[in-house]
């Protein structure tokens, strides 16, 4: 592939997070690829907007448009990854690829139960309070150059009924026959939750297959940065040239 067939590539963040999600995949995607980061409505810079599934395409498209190369490669992780769906959904000529990254999980029936009950307990306990134990946690787990830009960015609390509160009961396999371009379900092999589903994602596209990140869980592009970005990159090599 030559740096004119690349495709550009657009990083759309998981629940609560924000753009600064990505600033391992940017600082090593950059090489290669014109690449940007979005914040979804609610989050990050993006804090004081509503949330909505419209409103998150529309951002994801937009981020598109700005790099001025075409159809893109989407990489929606959690949230994000449901998000890129609605995307694929509203936009189609917009995309060459698909990443979805913990987000091969039907949100219907049983599994949404949880999740609802998680959506009403946030908001009962202090923003402040999530977000310093979100810094402990974070700081524990991962060194700072993979988490410092999310720690920075802060956190959307306050977004998270909404969104999955729109997202919920939304989303399965059947989703995936709005996707025109190829998919690579990308998912860390100790995601037992948001990976359930991946087999059933895949069987319901013609070209979409499953990668997983060894010894990593959701947050698998925090997990084993270089693994992540490697898998994106290969993935965005393999991809047909643009016809736009």
């Amino acid at each position: 592939m030559t740096a004119a067939d690349a495709p550009p590539v657009v990083l759309v963040h998981g629940t609560r997070f924000s753009a600064g999600q990505w600033s391992p995949q940017l600082a090593a995607l950059q090489k290669d690829f014109r690449v940007a980061a979005v914040d979804l409505p609610g989050h990050g810079a993006r804090s004081a907007e509503p949330w909505s599934l419209d409103a998150a395409s529309e951002i994801i498209a937009a981020a598109v448009d700005s790099l001025d190369r075409g159809p893109a490669l989407v990489v929606g992780h959690s949230l994000g990854g449901y998000a890129s769906l609605e995307f694929a959904r509203r936009f189609p000529e917009r995309l060459r690829g698909l990443v979805l990254a913990g987000a091969s999980a039907s949100t219907r029936g049983p599994w949404a139960t949880p999740y609802r009950w998680v959506t009403g307990l946030v908001p009962r306990v202090p923003a402040d309070r999530l977000a310093r134990w979100n810094d402990r946690l974070l700081r524990r787990l991962y060194p700072p150059e993979v988490v410092e830009a999310t720690i920075r960015s802060g956190y959307a609390f306050h977004t998270l009924p909404a969104a999955w509160g729109e997202v919920l009961g939304r989303f399965d396999a059947g989703a995936m026959r709005h996707v025109t371009a190829p998919v690579l379900i990308l998912n860390g092999e100790k995601d037992p939750v948001f990976r359930s589903g991946e087999s059933d994602f895949a069987r319901a596209h013609p070209h979409a297959r499953v990668e997983l990140i060894p010894r990593a869980g959701h947050l698998a592009n925090f997990d084993d940065p270089a693994a992540f970005t490697d898998a994106v990159r290969r993935f965005a090599r393999e991809l047909p040239a643009s016809c736009g």
